[in-house]
């Protein structure tokens, strides 16, 4: 039986490491993040969109979307943020489908989705289970800051544009703990993915 099981956390949870973890057991792994970088370069739909919402300021030297800059705008704007979301998730949902049955029509049974809003953009309808990483929210801050070099004031308001990981517990199927040792987690992890049947 074929089944897509969403992976989710907040920013700087340690979802990335566990994605990473699952793709080595040698799953497909799809990313959102990946995805929402595909659909926005040159010649791309959703990059004549946001050029032509948010104006040509944007452009890089090599013409590709200055993600620095946007995130900046969006960031501070929740207006613009959901403006820019109303274009950049349909082309993202549209190219990830995509990829999962690629995955499926090459024999694999269970495709791994990587989405970090999951529960806030009501994507749980792509997925047939959901996995959180999660962290408590000082070691989320703490991690935050020291990976993108950011305040204590701008990691806050990059945790705050999210859903609470705390909040997350109740909607998500199952919990992988990342507040100790990647080897704990990745242990969890495993042990979840045994529950459920995909691995041995």
């Amino acid at each position: 039986m074929e089944q897509v099981i969403g992976i989710t956390g907040g920013i700087a949870s340690g979802k990335s490491s566990i994605s990473q973890y699952i793709k080595d057991m040698g799953f497909t792994v799809i990313d959102a993040d990946l995805a929402s970088r595909a659909v926005v370069e040159p010649g791309q739909e959703a990059y004549t969109e946001i050029i032509s919402v948010f104006g040509e300021e944007l452009l890089l030297p090599d013409q590709s979307i200055n993600r620095t800059k946007l995130g900046a705008i969006i960031f501070h704007d929740d207006e613009k943020r959901l403006l820019l979301n109303g274009i950049v998730h349909p082309a993202v949902r549209k190219w990830m489908l995509a990829k999962k049955e690629e995955a499926f029509q090459n024999g694999q049974c269970t495709v791994f989705m990587d989405i970090p809003l999951l529960f806030e953009s009501k994507l749980t309808y792509m997925v047939d289970k959901t996995l959180l990483i999660y962290v408590d929210a000082d070691i989320q801050v703490e991690r935050l800051m020291k990976r993108n070099q950011l305040s204590e004031a701008d990691a806050m308001a990059r945790i705050n544009s999210q859903m609470p990981l705390a909040e997350k517990i109740a909607l998500a199927d199952a919990t992988v703990d990342n507040n100790g040792p990647l080897e704990t987690t990745k242990l969890q992890t495993r042990n979840i993915l045994k529950e459920w049947g995909i691995v041995e």
